[in-house]
């Protein structure tokens, strides 16, 4: 299956933040991801990306959204964080399980957009009735930088 063609920049003012809407998904939809290890593993992953900011997500049992968006370069690629994230988790882990190819992604083009995707991921365990609610499900960030760290929703 080919790739979908990508914009060669990105057409949001200036003012707008560049914030993308990713999904990674495991090969055949293996159930691997919501467990302690691979959850602590994912947390420090992203606390070592050095180009990308992941403002929160949703670890679920064979998939993983996120809102993510570039530090510094506002036209990075969103393909150099699947690369990145894979790649660390990867040397992290040392899993025998493997990753979709690529992964989706969305950029958002206001609050709005970026508000209903939070909501949407902040729900999803409790779609798949893996939670009564969302706060009960371990395995979610929610970065905020009070004092310059990353913090998991834990």
């Amino acid at each position: 299956m080919a790739q979908p063609p990508r914009l060669p920049t990105i057409l949001l003012p200036l003012e707008v933040p560049v914030i993308y809407w990713v999904t990674l998904c495991t090969e055949r939809r293996a159930k691997v991801l919501a467990n302690p290890a691979t959850f602590t593993a994912m947390t420090q992953t992203i606390a070592d990306l050095r180009r990308w900011f992941v403002v929160s997500a949703v670890v679920m049992p064979d998939h993983f959204h996120a809102l993510v968006s570039p530090k510094e370069e506002r036209d990075l690629p969103v393909g150099d964080f699947f690369t990145g994230f894979k790649r660390v988790l990867r040397q992290r882990l040392r899993h025998s399980w493997n990753w979709q190819r690529s992964g989706f992604d969305r950029l958002l083009r206001s609050h709005d957009d970026a508000q209903e995707k939070w909501i949407y991921m902040r729900e999803n365990p409790v779609r798949a009735g893996l939670a009564r609610s969302w706060e009960e499900w371990p395995f979610y960030f929610d970065y905020r930088e009070a004092d310059g760290e990353p913090r998991p929703h834990l």
